[in-house]
């Protein structure tokens, strides 16, 4: 097929079949470039006496590095210390695994200045998200151990 063949098409309307395309197309190419299967998740949790999710953190590993993907503490719950414990158990669990840097992303109207108490760095800043939000790009060394991590209490 030759480039002289193809169009290019721009819509503010993509279709989710089309969406998937992309994302299966670079997954493939991905997989063929790197060992993917190798990502290990994590999950960490706090969970009300019913057993329900009152907050929770995912993050992934792969190699030495890692990355804190969602952190979200319930809004009746926040302002007592669940996501410090959250990170901090989260950040032990992935030093545990030999990951000597961490890095997450967060926006100016979440909790930057958090992540900064807990020793993040910024990396990058994006200026002219909505409302003059800023996005950043945060990231810690951490120091891998080989010291079995405390179980979180409930």
């Amino acid at each position: 097929m030759e480039a002289s063949t193809l169009t290019l098409e721009l819509t503010a309307a993509p279709s989710a079949a089309d969406l998937d395309l992309v994302d299966a197309g670079l997954h493939a190419a991905n997989c063929a470039a790197a060992d993917l299967d190798s990502v290990r998740p994590l999950g960490v949790f706090v969970r009300d006496r019913a057993g329900s999710v009152v907050a929770g953190l995912r993050a992934r590993s792969w190699g030495r590095a890692a990355e804190i993907q969602q952190l979200w503490v319930r809004p009746d719950l926040r302002r007592q210390g669940l996501a410090t414990r959250l990170m901090q158990a989260a950040e032990g669990a992935l030093a545990e695994r030999g990951c000597g840097e961490v890095m997450l992303e967060t926006y100016s109207w979440q909790a930057p200045a958090l992540h900064m108490r807990l020793g993040y760095r910024v990396a990058a800043q994006f200026e002219g998200m909505p409302d003059d939000g800023v996005r950043f790009v945060l990231r810690k060394t951490l120091r891998p151990t080989d010291q079995p991590n405390e179980e979180p209490s409930r």
